[in-house]
Parts: C-alpha cells; structure tokens; sequence
C-alpha cells in the first residue's frame, strides 16, 4: 500500500489492525502482516486505548491563502481593470491592503478565482516582427546579412 502525503489511511485498514491486535498478534507481525509501519500500528492501538478512537481525526492545520480574505476584492478590481498587469495589481494590494504578494501568488489567486489576465483578440498577430527579422531589420536598423559564398 502506497502511503500518500496528508491523506489518512483507509477505515478498512485501520479495522484489520485493530482485529489483528484483538486476536493477540504483535505489533510488529501486524506491521509486516498489513505492510504498514510499526509506527502506525502502535499509534492506532495507543489511541484506541487512551480515547477509544477507531477513525482517523479530521486533518489539522489547513492554513488559508494568503489572499483569501480579499478574493472579493480582487475580483471586483480586476473587473474593473481588465488590462492591468500583475505589478499593477502588486501595487495596489501593498497600497490599499499593506500586503506584499509575489507574482506567482497572484497569479495562482487569479486562476482559483476563475480571472485571466490576457485577453484574446479577434484579429490576427501583426506579421511586421516576422517578416523584419527574415531581412535583418531589427529595431528600425539593418543588419547586415552574411550569404555562402558560392
């Protein structure tokens, strides 16, 4: 069984070991029998005997996002800055709120609230940056190119 971060183990597995520890098998054999930790083992007996717990806890811990009390007020902002770019809205979180926010946070704030920060636009890409570099033109200056000799 293939233990995952912050995820508890099954109801069902707890309930082995606890029938394996009632039919009077060591910590240790319930372990390798059930191919968990002996850890695991030994805690799952020590709470059913200190508190006759038999289910996991809920998770503890949960922190919330940075964000989270102004997800409203972001919003509602950039609602009503559409173009604006995130250091712009850095700027006014530090400003408004005195809460420095890297780009990536707000960014992945922006996502969870269902906001996108570019536009599409209905018409094409200019073909001017193209076809400017095919001939060596590059910032208003020609450049020279070099050809095989041949």
């Amino acid at each position: 069984m293939l233990w995952k971060r912050g995820k508890a183990y099954s109801q069902d597995l707890r309930e082995r070991v606890l029938a394996e520890a009632d039919d009077g098998a060591e910590v240790g054999e319930i372990a390798t029998i059930l191919r968990v930790s002996v850890s695991y083992v030994s805690k799952v007996l020590d709470r059913r005997r200190r508190t006759g717990e038999t289910a996991a806890r809920p998770q503890r811990c949960q922190l919330k996002p940075k964000l989270a009390a102004l997800y409203e007020e972001i919003a509602a902002w950039v609602n009503e800055h559409p173009d604006a770019t995130i250091g712009e809205l850095q700027v006014w979180l530090r400003q408004t709120h005195q809460i420095s926010a890297s780009s990536g946070l707000i960014c992945e704030t922006l996502a969870l609230l269902g906001l996108t920060r570019k536009k599409s636009h209905c018409v094409p890409p200019s073909r001017t940056a193209r076809t400017s570099l095919r001939h060596g033109v590059t910032g208003g200056q020609v450049n020279e190119i070099s050809t095989p000799l041949g």
